[in-house]
């Protein structure tokens, strides 16, 4: 399996998924957003309870693979197919009911950043740099982050960083509300590691329902996230793991 752009081990319960194109900077080529895709279907079957996802090499990613849409016949139509496919991967992580831990990097550029934002708990190394990039070579957001990024930092500092170019810490990336936690370069495989593995031995039904809510209700009314709400409690009252913990809680 050393040869797969995307690497994936489920061992108990915890899938750790890693980008595996070190040489180029994890860069999405259209072999690996393939990849990815078929990696992310895998993802929702009952032996996964989290993922960790991460990124070979010093870097997580950096965005889309330039060199490979600059040698295609057709530049447009290539950049279309690897947006389009890449894009499909990122939205299925994020409809995932488990929970994603992300490990950062080195660097996060153009659309790793929407890599990154289709996890929920992002662990990054104080040395890594976080860039749009689009701007740089003439070209516009792709694979959600036009939607991911302002729900991340807010409309008028996404617009800064899409605009400028302007190149952020790993410490400013923690303030804007980017990324959840920074640690030593040197600390980040066990610690994110650690929060993914703590998360498959919770109540993981409950905290993949918990994520699925939050990330539904920007395409749902209040109503509907309501609605939603109350049948999720319903039915996760009904779990084993609920029914353990709450026995628990009313022994105390």
């Amino acid at each position: 399996m050393s040869d797969d752009l995307v690497r994936l081990a489920v061992i108990e319960g915890l899938a750790t998924v890693e980008l595996n194109r070190p040489e180029a900077s994890n860069a999405l080529s259209l072999p690996l957003a393939r990849q990815l895709e078929t990696v992310v279907e895998r993802l929702a079957g009952p032996d996964v309870h989290a993922v960790l996802l991460t990124g070979a090499g010093k870097r997580f990613c950096a965005g889309g693979d330039v060199r490979s849409f600059v040698a295609a016949e057709d530049q447009s139509a290539f950049l279309e197919e690897l947006a389009s496919t890449a894009d499909r991967a990122l939205q299925r992580l994020a409809e995932l009911d488990k929970p994603v831990v992300a490990a950062v990097q080195g660097a996060v550029a153009g659309a790793g950043l929407a890599v990154m934002l289709s996890c929920d708990v992002i662990v990054a190394a104080a040395g890594t740099k976080f860039v749009t990039a689009y701007a740089g070579i003439g070209l516009t957001p792709d694979c959600g982050l036009s939607w991911l990024l302002p729900r991340a930092v807010g409309q008028q500092r996404a617009l800064e960083l899409l605009l400028t170019g302007r190149t952020l810490t790993a410490r400013e990336a923690c303030d804007w509300g980017l990324v959840t936690e920074v640690v030593d370069d040197a600390a980040l495989p066990g610690r994110a590691r650690e929060l993914a593995a703590a998360l498959t031995t919770g109540p993981w039904t409950a905290l993949g329902q918990a994520r699925r809510l939050v990330r539904s209700s920007y395409a749902a009314s209040r109503a509907q996230t309501g609605a939603d709400e109350a049948r999720t409690i319903a039915a996760a009252v009904r779990t084993e793991q609920a029914q353990r913990l709450i026995g628990a809680f009313v022994s105390r």
